[in-house]
């Protein structure tokens, strides 16, 4: 290549002023500084490709400085003797880097979150997979394309989270993974799922059970020390409520008020995006508790909102830590009143097994293999739900020999 003689100076850049027509400022080798009359600093580069003259956009003064434009100038000059046009080159080279951009891991992972994740879970599912994402996937893997992305480097991602004692967490960050790759496979993106890869690579979590209490002589204390909590009312009402309808914690405190009809004495919601409907009949108990409630609360859109702003619902830690504080810390949770439900409507009262779990909003099949649609038998999980209310309460005022039978009980063995 011939030698290009740099005619400008830097002080001669910097004062270029605009005036009353576009000029130019040659600096050598078919480069320019243009300077329009509104101000526009632009560097461009005049050369011929296969006879035909053509310019080159290198970038804008003072982002790109001189000394950068001449390094500009040099590579599309080195494009020109390999036979490349330069402006072609570039044009390629920004589509490759758009590309490139869009087919990181977390480029396809938020795409996956935005698009598809978020419209199938609750609001408070999709945060703590997102959150998982961001705090243990996106810092190793994130500006990864998604193609070059290995088994051992995917498997020393999950190792730092296994190594900080979060085994559980490490094989739930394992299967979102597995879930954006095949999103990626079935954008195009990506040709395979490398999860499979990893089977047996990550120590295996021992199962944590929500703590309850299933011992009916266990209950009074419980339901005594609920009863007397001097906590916020709608705390209080929460608590009540929680062995009531044991539904999933979450669900509970995200109940909004346009869901219930306290006449009918029923509450229908939808247990996640992706499930059918679910009913729950309430009893007289439960129905004169929210009615009391609904003086409090019923202007606003959640049943229990949250103590620092009406417009979010209660806090998640708040029915844990009234009962760590009621002295029943490592014995019962939120969520052990579904299982105290379960074990004690099933093995002491006699009730059939599939209203429980419809209750429960768990999956439940027919003799011939059919899913039971989460609104039937609502008038049997009605009687269960009332039977359940009146028990607890003769647990609570101490009543003996209480073991009410369900009274379809001999029909189902």
């Amino acid at each position: 290549m011939a030698h290009v003689s740099n005619k400008l100076s830097a002080t001669a850049v910097r004062s270029a002023k605009p005036q009353e027509k576009t000029y130019r400022l040659t600096d050598g080798g078919g480069m320019y500084l243009e300077v329009t009359p509104t101000g526009g600093t632009y560097w461009r580069m005049k050369y011929r490709f296969h006879g035909k003259e053509k310019r080159l956009a290198i970038g804008v003064y003072p982002e790109i400085s001189l000394s950068a434009a001449r390094e500009a100038r040099e590579q599309a000059r080195k494009l020109l003797a390999q036979g490349l046009d330069p402006s072609t080159t570039k044009r390629v080279t920004k589509e490759l880097g758009k590309t490139t951009a869009g087919n990181t891991f977390k480029a396809v992972a938020t795409e996956w979150l935005e698009h598809i994740h978020r419209h199938e879970v609750v609001p408070d599912h999709y945060k703590r997979n997102k959150s998982r994402l961001t705090r243990d996937a996106f810092p190793a893997l994130g500006h990864r394309p998604i193609t070059d992305i290995t088994p051992p480097e995917l498997l020393e991602c999950l190792r730092k989270i296994e190594k900080r004692g979060h085994l559980e967490t490490a094989h739930r960050v394992k299967t979102l993974c597995g879930q954006v790759f095949r999103y990626a496979i079935s954008t195009g993106r990506a040709e395979r799922d490398l999860t499979p890869d990893l089977r047996g690579a990550l120590r295996t979590p021992k199962t944590n059970h929500h703590a309850a209490i299933t011992d009916p002589a266990e209950l009074p204390p419980l339901l005594h020390a609920i009863d007397g909590y001097g906590g916020m009312p709608v705390t209080i009402v929460a608590l009540k409520l929680s062995p009531l309808v044991f539904v999933r914690p979450g669900e509970l405190r995200q109940a909004k008020w346009a869901d219930f009809d306290l006449e009918r004495g029923e509450w229908a919601f939808q247990p996640s995006k992706n499930a059918d409907p679910l009913v729950v009949p309430l009893p007289r108990q439960a129905v004169d508790m929210l009615a009391e409630l609904h003086r409090l609360t019923g202007r606003g859109e959640y049943v229990f909102p949250g103590a620092r702003s009406s417009k979010r619902p209660m806090s998640n830690a708040t029915i844990k830590a009234a009962l760590d504080r009621m002295g029943f810390k490592g014995e019962m949770t939120a969520h052990g009143f579904r299982a105290m439900a379960r074990t004690i409507l099933a093995e002491r009262l006699g009730y059939p097994e599939q209203y429980i779990e419809q209750q429960l909003a768990h999956k439940v099949k027919d003799s011939n293999g059919r899913a039971y649609n989460r609104t039937t038998h609502l008038e049997q999980r009605r009687e269960m739900l009332q039977s359940w209310a009146d028990y607890l309460d003769a647990l609570r005022d101490g009543a003996s020999n209480v073991v009410p039978i369900y009274k379809g009980a001999a029909n189902h063995g």
